[in-house]
């Protein structure tokens, strides 16, 4: 085995490793209202979970994937013997950054401390900005930070409307009982849009680092252009995500299920259902939403229903200055993880 094959399949563990900790950071956008409002007990809401989560192989297509993997970053603009190290620096920035807000308890996206971490060890290798990015990938990704959350709370917002016009005439337990069983669809609806959206993410990182080290035949194209996503990539990046959901995150599943706002069955399958809807768009138009965002804003849409004041908008403040600083944060972890592993690189090979 060379040197570089070596480094290859140790980065695609690395990615993989993001994959499982984006699972278990995510894991309470699926399941945190199912467990709030007593539908499941949190056992079986993250194996509901991660069973969707898999499964969503099946339904969407690599839109996402390709968008991660090659519309972000001219890779072969950098220096390839620093190529690989770029990518291993982006995950690694995105992983302790991700590790850091579980611990806080804050909802942040993984999917951006991905994007920011990719590009903020593309930008240290390549000792600039200019020319380096690509603005078409970035531009919707930016836009979609905002957009996701807000669309998620409009949807939310009349979908919650629309159910006390329908069941206006039924009591409090009879809509209880309805809604706690739809809550088991909405539920698997949601986690079908986070493993579809935020699987493919991983998947465009590794697929980029088996075409940087030439493994399978997989080769980039002009201007850094992602090949064709292998099955085997597909298969495994959503197993990790799915693994990671059935391992959980429970400081953040009580910020999201109760923190927020207070949810009961319909507001709940209503929160998931807008979340969903939300998500399915965006992964067909190959756009990286953030799966955490976007089922914020549903529930916080679903709430100001009853009353604005339902919302409690300190702890929604607190996760939007999370969501602003994740992208700068993740690129900065990942710059310093680049010039570390330069580092290690330039000292073994002056030792041998």
């Amino acid at each position: 085995m060379t040197t570089t094959v070596a480094i290859a399949l140790t980065i695609v563990l690395v990615a993989l490793i993001f994959d499982f900790t984006n699972g278990f950071h995510d894991a309470a956008n699926s399941i945190a209202t199912v467990v709030s409002t007593r539908v499941l007990s949190p056992r079986y809401a993250v194996i509901w979970a991660a069973l969707f989560t898999f499964i969503a192989f099946a339904i969407f297509g690599t839109r996402v994937a390709k968008t991660i993997g090659g519309d972000l970053v001219r890779i072969d603009l950098i220096r390839q013997d620093v190529r690989l190290y770029v990518l291993c620096a982006g995950l690694m920035g995105a992983i302790v950054w991700n590790l850091i807000t579980w611990y806080l308890g804050l909802p942040t996206s993984s999917s951006h401390a991905l994007i920011g971490g990719y590009g903020g060890a593309a930008i240290a290798a390549f000792r600039g900005v200019s020319g380096l990015l690509k603005p078409e990938g970035w531009i919707k990704t930016l836009v979609f930070i905002v957009a996701s959350p807000v669309i998620g709370f409009i949807v939310g917002f009349l979908l919650m409307l629309a159910v006390y016009w329908i069941f206006h005439r039924w009591t409090p337990a009879q809509v209880d009982k309805t809604f706690r069983r739809g809550q088991l669809l909405s539920a698997a609806a949601y986690s079908l849009g986070h493993g579809g959206n935020d699987a493919q993410k991983t998947m465009g990182i590794i697929t980029a680092v088996l075409a940087t080290g030439g493994l399978f035949n997989l080769q980039l194209g002009a201007k850094g252009a992602l090949p064709a996503i292998p099955l085997y990539v597909v298969l495994i990046a959503h197993a990790a995500i799915a693994l990671g959901t059935l391992a959980g995150g429970w400081r953040i599943v009580h910020t999201m299920g109760s923190k927020i706002t207070k949810l009961r069955p319909v507001g709940g399958f209503c929160a998931e259902t807008a979340g969903s809807i939300t998500l399915f768009g965006a992964t067909f138009l190959g756009i990286p939403v953030s799966t955490t965002h976007t089922v914020t804003g549903a529930i916080a849409g679903v709430g100001s229903v009853t009353r604005l004041s339902a919302v409690k908008w300190q702890v929604a403040g607190r996760i939007v200055w999370a969501w602003i600083l994740t992208i700068p944060a993740a690129a900065i972890f990942a710059a310093i993880s680049f010039f570390v592993i330069e580092l290690i690189h330039t000292l073994v090979t002056r030792a041998t």
